[in-house]
């Protein structure tokens, strides 16, 4: 099976399940309110608070990779993509069609990633050790990897931004082990290297990349126990993590605390129906 089939597979994972949080109240524009509208589909006001964000903090290159990942949700929300029920199955994703996004929003989040990458590569030309600027970095070139594979369905240059923000994120974890929300990545390419047949991961491992299933759903572990922005996003990846090992029970679990913490998103509702037709 074509490595680029299980890791763009495992980039339509993070994307689909990111649905998952509702908003919060507080005047005040902060990233973390944007963050939570945009999860609950609330893209007008979450780019008002990240484009608010950005005039007050213009050498923050957390502002415009938000502005970034609020476009990408909303496109793939208007594509459907979001709505997908395919990112449990490998083989259902490779056969997905390829999709026709507005140019124009595409302009938008590419200019977004191009202000977010020179803001932070400013920062770290000042600072090598920079966390914000490095997580920065990586975020970008996961969003990056998304679109190449929710929406252009261009596998190969998925993989290619997906190893980039790993190596981002290892780098940041390397000074900042307490930058929780960063294991993220590294937990996503962990796990997916290590649900590899052996020959490729053989393969990989000759080119320098490895992988172990348990290893990285540790790291999802520690962004979702401690991370910030991405603490329930980490949950959600774990709770697909467990239905694709068919362990219904823990999926279940994660779903019900989501549901339970946020009320108002539908999506843990239609998960947890579907997890009891199944049975």
């Amino acid at each position: 099976m074509p490595i680029s089939r299980h890791l763009s597979g495992f980039c339509a994972l993070l994307l689909l399940a990111s649905v998952a949080m509702a908003t919060t109240a507080g005047a005040a524009p902060s990233l973390e309110r944007g963050y939570r509208l945009m999860y609950d589909l609330d893209f007008s006001d979450a780019q008002q608070e990240f484009g608010t964000w950005q005039q007050q903090h213009p050498a923050d290159p957390l502002g415009p990779v938000s502005e970034a990942a609020g476009l990408l949700f909303s496109e793939l929300n208007r594509l459907g993509v979001l709505e997908s029920q395919f990112f449990e199955n490998d083989v259902a994703f490779q056969g997905r069609k390829k999709l026709s996004p507005d140019p124009a929003v595409r302009a938008h989040f590419d200019a977004a990633l191009n202000r977010a990458g020179t803001v932070a590569r400013q920062r770290l030309q000042t600072n090598s050790k920079d966390p914000d600027a490095l997580f920065a970095l990586a975020l970008a070139s996961g969003l990056n990897a998304d679109y190449a594979a929710l929406i252009e369905k261009r596998n190969m240059a998925s993989l290619h931004y997906s190893r980039e923000a790993t190596a981002w994120a290892e780098q940041l974890l390397a000074i900042a082990p307490s930058y929780y929300d960063a294991y993220v990545a590294t937990g996503a390419n962990k796990y997916i290297i290590g649900s590899l047949p052996a020959p490729l991961r053989w393969a990989l491992r000759v080119g320098g990349v490895s992988g172990n299933k348990e290893e990285g759903i540790a790291d999802l572990k520690q962004t979702a126990e401690h991370g910030h922005y991405l603490a329930p996003f980490a949950r959600i990846l774990l709770a697909i993590a467990y239905l694709r090992q068919h362990d219904r029970e823990r999926a279940r679990a994660t779903l019900d605390s989501l549901h339970q913490e946020f009320p108002n998103n539908t999506l843990f509702v239609h998960e947890i129906a579907r997890l009891e037709q199944a049975r």
